[in-house]
């Protein structure tokens, strides 16, 4: 039996998730591993401001409000002191921008990572540096990405232009409040296509292209490693001790697979939150010709044992399940509307859905055809169907980005993922599993607990990586099935047969 002494002198990791639907906080005991409270806020989703079609944006403040909100929930499931907590890791959604002035006060909203606002700008850079300059020494195109919407407020809003002191990605706003410290990583450099793979720096021709000072661009931090410590007056705020050390911050997908120790090359992991992704890691350097999946520099890599992430994202995943939730299903459960998806066959009787409806996609080459149902029956077709159409199609179009991804050499046999989001739904697991024909692990894991576990890293509480997944549980394994796999096909042809027509 645990007594309140021992409760009171165990120690703890505290992991942050900045997402775009709320903002996750977990607390891991140290010493076996296992997660000791976990809290999360808003309730409902935080809010997304689209003052133009493809425009989205977030106050930086809210999400430091609503990791404030998370830290008193925490402290209502568990009661520790803040000397318990011996380091602080951080994830967040990957490709946003935040600007600060002098004082480090955010001039704007940030331009968040399904904002399509700035597609053509980086599509003039990838023409005027030339296409084979970009893909060799970025990688990637300069697409949608940070730096672009960056040369998108210059050219848009130069009287914000000219108050910026530093830019720097969501999660390295966080840090910078709780540290006073601007500072990014050369991984966080490279999902914004801020860094030159060959020469290992920023990526000045870039910048230079886009008529923007280097200086703008905050110093580098180790992914591992004490990056900052808690400043006196946060700690206060907080009730932590003065001096933790925030040891580790990264991007939602590196550090999604992080989490699931997806950290050598051929291991695959996946995620299914308000955006879909699969990630593999490499130790070679591989690119997309057409930029529709995106190489970058994966947490744990170092120039003598190279590592990259290759990152197939679908920004309308989850977010359509819950669109469907609000505006058809009259708010029932999400596990409501999986019995009811379950319900309906494979393939869904002819009733296709195309989930792109969040922002430009690039794995349609930047293109933005909004979100839609083929073939519907009104004689035929009803709740269940749709449901099931959905995930199917969101399913479907994850394949589609993993079939790319296969043509660049990666082998895609066996894929870990958290057991949360659509990966919760029995049918969203066995269509993913059948149609890619992957074993499937889901895991007792998300961003939070991963970020957590890399902050023991970061900052030398584990030995290495492999102590710090110490108590991380395997759930389940789903296995592709013989007797589903033609069918899955079969739907996933027919549903392919209708992209061309997009």
């Amino acid at each position: 039996m645990t007594t309140q002494n021992q409760i009171m002198h165990r120690r703890y990791l505290l992991g942050i998730d900045i997402g775009s639907s709320s903002v996750k906080t977990a607390l891991l005991d140290i010493d076996g591993g296992s997660i000791a409270a976990m809290a999360y806020s808003p309730s409902s989703e935080m809010e997304m401001i689209s003052l133009q079609p493809g425009f989205a944006e977030q106050d930086p403040e809210m999400w430091w409000q609503e990791f404030l909100n998370c830290m008193d929930l925490l402290r209502k499931k568990i009661s520790f002191s803040g000397d318990q907590v011996a380091a602080i890791g951080i994830s967040y959604q990957m490709h946003g921008l935040v600007c600060v002035d002098k004082e480090l006060k955010p001039l704007r909203n940030s331009i968040i990572w399904c904002d399509s606002r700035a597609v053509d700008t980086g599509n003039k850079a990838f023409r005027s540096l030339g296409e084979e300059f970009c893909l060799s020494n970025y990688l990637n195109s300069p697409g949608n990405f940070t730096a672009s919407k960056l040369k998108w407020v210059k050219d848009n809003e130069p009287a914000v232009f000219e108050k910026i002191y530093k830019v720097m990605l969501p999660g390295d706003y966080i840090a910078m409040k709780l540290t006073g410290k601007p500072a990014t990583t050369v991984s966080g450099l490279s999902e914004g296509i801020l860094w030159n793979f060959p020469r290992r720096t920023v990526a000045t021709d870039l910048l230079k292209d886009y008529g923007i000072d280097p200086s703008l661009i905050s110093d580098t931090v180790e992914t591992f490693g004490v990056q900052g410590t808690l400043t006196e007056t946060i700690a206060a705020k907080l009730n932590l001790r003065t001096g933790i050390p925030v040891s580790y911050r990264a991007g939602d997908q590196p550090n999604n697979a992080f989490s699931l120790n997806v950290l050598q090359p051929g291991e695959i992991a996946a995620t299914a939150g308000t955006s879909g992704v699969v990630y593999g890691v490499t130790d070679k350097v591989e690119y997309d010709p057409a930029s529709r999946v995106n190489t970058f520099v994966h947490v744990n890599h170092t120039d003598k044992d190279p590592r990259y992430g290759i990152l197939l994202c679908i920004n309308g995943t989850g977010i359509l399940n819950s669109w469907l939730r609000k505006n058809f299903f009259n708010n029932l459960s999400y596990e409501e509307i999986n019995k009811i998806a379950a319900s309906a066959p494979i393939g869904s009787e002819g009733l296709q859905f195309y989930p792109f409806g969040n922002g430009a996609e690039r794995v349609l080459e930047n293109r933005d055809p909004g979100a839609m149902m083929r073939g519907l029956q009104f004689n035929r077709h009803h709740q269940a169907h749709v449901a099931r159409a959905a995930q199917e199609g969101i399913v479907f179009s994850l394949y589609y980005g993993v079939s790319i991804m296969k043509q660049m050499g990666l082998q895609v046999n066996k894929v870990r993922a958290g057991y949360s989001n659509m990966f919760l739904s029995d049918t969203f697991a066995e269509a993913f599993a059948n149609t890619c024909a992957a074993s499937l692990e889901l895991y007792d894991t998300d961003g939070a607990v991963g970020a957590a576990r890399a902050a023991g890293v970061g900052a030398g509480i584990y030995s290495g990586f492999e102590a710090s997944f110490s108590g991380m549980k395997k759930i389940n394994t789903i296995d592709p099935d013989p007797a589903l796999q033609p069918k899955y096909a079969q739907a996933y042809a027919q549903w392919l047969d209708n992209m061309s027509r997009l």
